[in-house]
């Protein structure tokens, strides 16, 4: 009886919590405790390309003029813009705009398709140009290529992980989009949209580190 005197009446509240407040409580933990995990996972990554490169500078440096530059940072730009119209997604339920919601949430799922395209063209011209790790690499042109691999190694194991936690994230905004074309989402429940927005952040974030170490190596 406390737990169904104190529910908002618009908060789904579980069964298992007391009040929507102790479910905001958890869930927000809950997902931050994941994006630990994701941090530890990614910082593996950073060490390994930190010890690489200064075991071979020179080779990182020849390797990252084989990027992309214009693309990458016309990514970057892209899940910046995401990021953006995440947040206001959150805002748009908060003051109960449903239409604005799906609005900002189609958006963001845009822009995601969009990073993914422009690494799909990226990626064709790796394979084309044989710029691939491990004994898959056949370029012959670019210095050192008995050890080029290892920079593309690791740009493909990097932005490789960093691609599917973005399609991951396509998939949690087209559930979100579902739930608020179906009006879920309101001034009092929008725990969904903030956690979903929490994990895209985490992959904003992480681009914004890999674009400057991959594609702007001095």
């Amino acid at each position: 009886m406390v737990a169904n005197q104190i529910t908002k009446p618009n908060f789904p509240l579980a069964d298992h919590f007391d009040s929507p407040e102790q479910q905001v409580d958890a869930g927000k933990l809950g997902m931050w405790l994941f994006l630990a995990t994701e941090i530890l996972l990614f910082g593996g990554l950073f060490v390994a390309y930190a010890i690489f490169h200064n075991l071979h500078p020179e080779l990182f440096k020849a390797g990252h003029r084989y990027l992309d530059v214009k693309l990458g940072a016309i990514n970057t730009v892209v899940l910046l813009f995401s990021s953006l119209t995440v947040v206001l997604a959150i805002h748009a339920a908060q003051k109960n705009k449903t239409s604005m919601v799906a609005l900002n949430l189609v958006i963001t799922l845009v822009c995601a398709v969009t990073f993914l395209v422009v690494k799909y063209f990226e990626y064709t011209h790796k394979f084309h140009a044989g710029l691939l790790p491990g004994y898959f690499f056949t370029n012959g042109e670019i210095p050192a290529p008995d050890q080029a691999h290892i920079f593309f190694g690791i740009y493909f194991l990097m932005t490789g992980l960093h691609g599917i936690h973005v399609v991951i994230g396509i998939i949690v905004l087209l559930w979100l989009l579902v739930r608020s074309l179906k009006g879920e989402f309101n001034e009092q429940y929008y725990l969904p949209l903030e956690l979903g927005g929490l994990y895209w952040h985490l992959v904003d974030v992480i681009w914004i580190f890999l674009f400057p170490l991959l594609y702007l190596i001095r």
